[in-house]
């Protein structure tokens, strides 16, 4: 899969002159755990997340806690982003995408067609995707291996995501081309592909 594949496009944005407010306000609407921060050329500058929202926002109750008040919290979103983020072009591969954000602990990752922002991917979006029906997956990868090698050439079942696919005849490269199209699909896991003599591929 490619992050294009999943991303969530186009992309509710803010920009670094906003109010902290407006960018908690969209991130409760919207249900999003983070959103890209743009500039007046539309080039990601940052990404502000729910974290950085609450810091230092949310006072202590003046009945349990007594001494000097708090600083005043930052105004703008430029003053709580993370500047400098990781940003994913929209051919990445979504493996190597998630692999980004469990290391780095963040919980979304801006997409660019080039300089220009196009998508988001979270984390909720590969966890949509992992959650598709084996159903839906099978259909999806029969229609790709259909337009490939014909409408009655291969047998296709999912498990789990992890999809099984039968080529009726004995050729390598269609079934590495198989592989290859059926682990594009969205949602599956792992992709094996055999020839009905016995011959297997994707271990």
């Amino acid at each position: 899969m490619r992050a294009k594949d999943i991303m969530t496009s186009p992309v509710v944005t803010v920009a670094p002159g906003d109010p902290v407010k407006r960018a908690a306000r969209l991130l409760a609407e919207h249900g999003f755990t983070a959103l890209p921060v743009v500039d007046d050329a539309d080039r990601v500058v940052g990404v502000v997340t729910e974290a950085d929202v609450l810091a230092g926002r949310v006072p202590r109750d003046a009945r349990r806690h007594s001494g000097a008040a708090p600083d005043a919290p930052p105004e703008t979103v430029g003053e709580v982003m993370s500047d400098s983020p990781a940003c994913a072009q929209q051919g990445a591969d979504v493996a190597e995408l998630v692999a980004t954000l469990l290391e780095s602990h963040h919980r979304a990752m801006p997409v660019l067609a080039g300089t220009k922002l196009v998508g988001i991917v979270t984390r909720s979006d590969v966890v949509r995707v992992l959650s598709r029906d084996d159903a839906d997956i099978a259909r999806d990868v029969r229609r790709r291996l259909m337009i490939y090698g014909g409408p009655d050439r291969w047998t296709v079942e999912v498990h789990g995501g992890t999809v099984t696919i039968t080529d009726d005849y004995d050729d390598a490269t269609d079934r590495h081309v198989a592989e290859v199209l059926a682990e594009s699909v969205p949602g599956v896991v792992r992709a094996t592909v055999r020839y009905r003599g016995g011959d297997e591929r994707g271990d």
